[in-house]
């Protein structure tokens, strides 16, 4: 792992949510923020708390519930970089953060300064016949008192903390009109929450406080009112740094210290405004394992401190003219013990934040407070707090709905633009997108090519043995408009290329387009080329090929150019070429013909055959899709080279595989489903054996198998993508297991 002392700007990534999930996991890695080790524990999935390890943490354990992991960004902290862990399940939270965190960087960030993590143990003193006495004879005592509770804890006092000073606090009359004295037993618990140790030296010392008061102690217990452990936090910002679209650097500046003046004089703007300091706090707080409901409580209390409820938080004009926040609340932290060594998400956290000690980690989690008070009252004093959430609602609506991938971004936008973003309107969106889809306007006519799934006989297929494979209900859409020049439109991928002469070499998609037109005679022709995607990308769906199809058959009917089938196939193929390197054919074979086929490839001569088929019984099928990109020419190569190095074995393995897709074509034509799964089943062995699935893919297939699959395994390419399930009676069942897991379904039946 680098050394973080080595790292410049490591909390600064710019387009860090644009990124997919892996990628972000990259990055951290490649800023020296995560481990070889820490990213192979995010791949698998054994990062999580795992249900037995629950179980021996708190009582009538029933499972894990699990909330997102977000990464705040751009901090600078008392001059160090700190990309800060946040658990929430609230939208807009670690995007405000990360914000707000680059408007401070620009100004040399949040500087920070806590007092010593000193925690409060009370024990409680009754039936005393004269309080005043009692408190003087504890105070000539103290030194036996702090002695007795450091000898205790003897390691607490060697590494610099323990028991500090004593402070007694009497109370003349009660409920039950009896005196009382409380001592407050000052300790520094290091880098330990501490609650444990201060409870114990309360415990230990109480039958000497017995002895000294002649009274009788009862509670003895730490108090969560913190107010000895303080962090302070500042941020300075220019007033030319606060400008904002429709804003003046001077209204944002003049409406947040509005804003503020509110919160100190009334306590009901207070409230909400204290809350949305805890909004950060308290991510970071569960992310790190520390107890977020002392935090809470301390610092309410704390706001009350004067007797009336108040803000945490100061906003005023500083000389310069720009805006100056202050922070000030009680932050008792630990970073070692208790549930920070039992749950591996903390620990990676943790090493997230360069290892900080408790002071270091209440220095951030005050930092972070004011920083996502800044970002609130900022959006309050512009365009509001609600219109900044709208895209983030509108997209937890639409994964509430379980809209489908490739749909996803077009009922989000629709949700925006139409004002209603309600889970019915979520479905009633994707119903007219999916109807329109299916019945494409006369004025806009469209060409369409379905996505497909390898029911057996991947990789295997490349050389020369049978696969079997059927479309799914997902299908690349294309249109063809003429124009003063040649360009690809793909608007839900945010694309809009030219699209260049094959002389000029293009790369990527361009080309294969280039290679299209020149093998059509269009090259010289002006048009726009628009793509509806409705196959997600480099999931194993055949994504590439339903594209390569739709587009031909888009400019042959719009040039009236009557290609066949087979000439749409063939053009296809070429187009796979271009892209995969060596693909076996089967995607565009499938995206051309539709229907569920076998497929078989002659090496000798590159010709192929396949034959249409049909199941004597409906099969239904889920297909699982992980999220992790798919790079088919990667894959097919590695496979390639492992073939080469391990030729007989590979052979083996691929005969195999011709075997059970044999077996299993006659299991599909007969309506054998039980034989079907089976051969799946084995035929994922082999798969798994060539080292072409993923973490992912084993947690979806384990998925499906344990809700009801009678037969699962990864389909496509794999290194990432998608698996196939076969799902007689547990379609729902299995689809909505995957769905709760994080990730996407299709689910559909061959008849």
């Amino acid at each position: 792992m680098v050394s973080r002392s080595n790292q410049l700007d490591s909390s600064r990534i710019p387009g860090f949510f644009k990124l997919s999930v892996p990628e972000r996991i990259t990055a951290l890695h490649e800023r020296g923020l995560l481990s070889a080790a820490d990213i192979r524990t995010l791949e698998a999935g054994s990062h999580t708390l795992r249900t037995p390890i629950a179980d021996r943490m708190i009582e009538n354990v029933v499972g894990v519930f699990g909330l997102p992991l977000g990464m705040g960004l751009n901090f600078l902290i008392d001059g160090r970089d700190y990309v800060v862990p946040l658990v929430v399940e609230e939208p807009s939270i670690v995007a405000g953060l990360s914000g707000a965190a680059r408007t401070a960087r620009l100004s040399g960030g949040i500087v920070t300064n806590t007092t010593d993590p000193i925690l409060i143990g009370q024990v409680q003193v009754t039936n005393i016949a004269d309080v005043e006495t009692s408190r003087e004879k504890l105070l000539a005592k103290r030194t036996e008192i702090l002695n007795l509770a450091n000898s205790l804890h003897p390691k607490m006092l060697a590494r610099g903390g323990g028991a500090k000073e004593i402070e007694i606090h009497t109370f003349s009359s009660t409920e039950t009109s009896q005196p009382m004295l409380v001592l407050h037993l000052l300790v520094d618990t290091r880098d330990a929450m501490g609650a444990n140790v201060v409870n114990g030296m309360c415990e230990g010392v109480a039958s000497l406080v017995e002895s000294i008061t002649g009274g009788r102690v009862f509670l003895r217990i730490l108090s969560n009112l913190t107010d000895r452990a303080i962090v302070r936090a500042t941020m300075s910002i220019p007033v030319q740094n606060l400008a904002f679209p429709g804003y003046s650097g001077e209204d944002v500046r003049d409406g947040i210290i509005l804003a503020s003046e509110l919160a100190l004089v009334d306590p009901y703007r207070a409230v909400t405004h204290n809350k949305g300091i805890m909004n950060g706090v308290d991510a970071v707080a569960l992310a790190t394992g520390n107890d977020f409901r002392a935090i809470e409580a301390a610092a309410h209390a704390y706001a009350a401190r004067v007797g009336k409820y108040t803000a945490l938080t100061r906003w005023f004009k500083n000389d310069q003219g720009g805006l100056e926040g202050e922070l000030e609340m009680p932050m008792k932290v630990g970073t070692v013990g208790g549930s920070l060594e039992t749950n591996p998400t903390v620990r990676i956290n943790h090493r997230l934040l360069g290892s900080p000690n408790a002071t270091e980690l209440a220095s951030i989690m005050g930092a972070v407070g004011l920083a996502q008070n800044y970002a609130a009252l900022r959006s309050l004093s512009t365009r509001g707090i609600q219109q900044n959430h709208m895209t983030l609602h509108a997209r937890s609506v639409a994964s509430t709905a379980r809209i489908p991938d490739e749909y996803f971004e077009e009922v989000v936008e629709a949700l925006i633009e139409e004002g209603d973003i309600k889970v019915w309107k979520a479905n009633e969106i994707l119903k007219r997108l999916q109807s329109d889809a299916t019945n494409p306007s006369k004025n806009e006519p469209r060409s369409s090519a379905f996505g497909k799934v390898i029911i057996l006989g991947e990789h295997a297929v490349v050389y020369g043995r049978p696969a079997l494979a059927a479309p799914i209900p997902l299908a690349m859409e294309a249109r063809v408009m003429r124009a003063r020049e040649r360009t690809l439109v793909i608007p839900r991928w945010g694309i809009e290329q030219h699209i260049p002469a094959r002389s000029e070499n293009p790369q990527g998609l361009p080309a294969v387009l280039s290679l299209v037109l020149d093998h059509l005679k269009l090259s010289q022709e002006h048009m726009t080329i628009e793509v509806f995607p409705n196959v997600p990308r480099a999931m194993g769906l055949g994504g590439s090929a339903a594209l390569a199809v739709a587009v031909i058959r888009s400019l042959s009917d719009f040039y009236e150019l009557n290609l066949t089938k087979q000439q749409i196939n063939d053009l296809a193929y070429q187009c796979e070429l271009a892209a995969h390197g060596t693909p076996s054919g089967v995607d565009n074979t499938i995206a051309t013909y539709g229907t569920p086929l076998t497929f078989q490839r002659n090496l000798e001569d590159g010709s192929s055959v396949h034959q249409e088929v049909h199941p004597a019984v409906p099969i239904p099928l889920v297909i699982g899709i992980s999220h992790d990109e798919s790079f088919t020419a990667n894959v097919v190569e590695k496979v390639r080279k492992a073939r080469e190095t391990y030729f007989d074995q590979y052979e083996r393995i691929f005969d195999e595989i011709a075997s059970l897709t044999r077996k299993g074509i006659d299991a599909f034509v007969e309506g054998s489903t039980e034989n079907l799964g089976v051969l799946m089943n084995l035929c994922h062995g082999y798969l798994n054996a060539m080292q072409l699935t993923t973490p992912a893919l084993e947690e979806l297939v384990h998925i499906a198998r344990s809700h009801g699959a009678i037969g699962a395994k990864l389909t496509g390419a794999g290194g990432g993508g998608s698996i196939i399930a076969l799902c007689p009676g547990t379609q729902q069942e299995v689809a909505s297991a995957i769905e709760d897991a994080g990730y996407s379904t299709v689910s559909f039946t061959l008849e």
